[in-house]
C-alpha cells in the first residue's frame, strides 16, 4: 500500500461526534459496523471502552503509534491556523471558539493514539482504503465513511466515490457517509452524480439530516443500501 506520511492531514473527531454525524441509535452501535477512512477518530476506542466492537479501516494504520502522534503533532499548528482563518464556515454553537476546537480535536486524536497502541493486534484497525476492502461480502451491517468521501471531491473523481460506495454496499448492507460537503464546504458536486450512478444500479440512496452539524449545512449525510 503506497503511502507517504506527508500527504495525511490527520484531524481525529470523538465518539459522541460520531453518533451525532450519522445518526447511531443503540441498536445501530449493537451492530456490526466498519468505519471507513477514520484516520486519528476516537469512535473505535470509544466503542471498545463501551464493550462494543467496531473495525476501523485507514492506509494510515500501516505506521505505528509515534509515527502517527508525530504527524498530528506536524501539522496541528497549520490545521489550527486554517480553522482560525475561516471561522464563518463553521457554527460555533456546541464548540464556542477555535481553541475548544483545537482542545477537543487533539483529546480525541490523544484518546485513539493510547487504544491504537494497546490493540493494534485485536484487529480493530485495518490498514486499507477505499475503493478496496478486504471483508467478505455482508461482514458487516453498517459501513460508515467520515470526511472523506465527497470531502475531496477535487481529488477523486466521481468514478472513484461510486466505486467505493459500491465496495462499502458489498461489505455491509447499509453505507452512511457524511459530509455531503467539499474541502471549501461547499455542497459537493458529487453528490448529484453519484446518486443518479448509483440508482441506475439499483441501490436506494437518500439523503438524511443529522443531529449534528459544525460546518454551515453540514448536518446531511448519504444513506444508501442495495434495495
Amino acid at each position: 500500500m503506497a503511502l507517504h506520511l506527508k500527504q495525511v492531514i490527520p484531524w481525529g473527531r470523538s465518539y459522541a461526534e460520531y453518533v451525532r454525524m450519522f445518526d447511531l441509535t443503540e441498536r445501530d452501535l449493537s451492530m456490526r459496523i466498519v468505519s471507513c477512512a477514520d484516520g486519528p477518530a476516537a469512535f473505535n476506542a470509544g466503542m471498545r471502552g463501551m464493550g462494543r466492537r467496531v473495525i476501523s479501516t485507514d492506509p494510515i494504520y500501516i505506521f505505528n503509534q509515534e509515527t502517527i502522534r508525530r504527524r498530528i503533532e506536524e501539522t496541528r499548528d497549520d490545521l489550527a491556523a486554517q480553522v482560525r482563518n475561516n471561522t464563518d464556515l463553521y457554527v460555533w454553537r456546541e464548540i464556542p471558539t477555535p481553541d475548544d476546537l483545537i482542545r477537543k480535536r487533539m483529546e480525541a486524536m490523544t484518546e485513539f493514539l493510547k487504544d491504537y497502541a494497546e490493540s493494534r493486534d485485536e484487529g480493530r484497525y485495518v490498514a486499507a482504503a477505499l475503493p478496496n476492502l478486504p471483508f467478505a461480502d455482508a461482514s458487516f451491517d453498517i459501513a460508515l465513511c467520515s470526511h472523506f468521501l465527497f470531502t475531496y471531491s477535487d481529488r477523486l473523481d466521481a468514478g472513484f466515490h461510486i466505486e467505493s460506495v459500491i465496495e462499502m454496499c458489498r461489505v455491509a448492507r447499509e453505507a452512511r457517509i457524511f459530509p455531503l460537503l467539499d474541502a471549501d464546504s461547499m455542497p459537493s458536486e458529487r453528490v448529484g452524480e453519484v446518486t443518479s450512478e448509483l440508482g441506475k444500479k439499483g441501490f436506494e440512496v437518500r439523503i438524511a439530516i443529522v443531529p449534528y452539524e459544525f460546518q454551515v449545512e453540514g448536518n446531511r449525510m448519504m444513506v444508501v443500501s442495495s434495495g
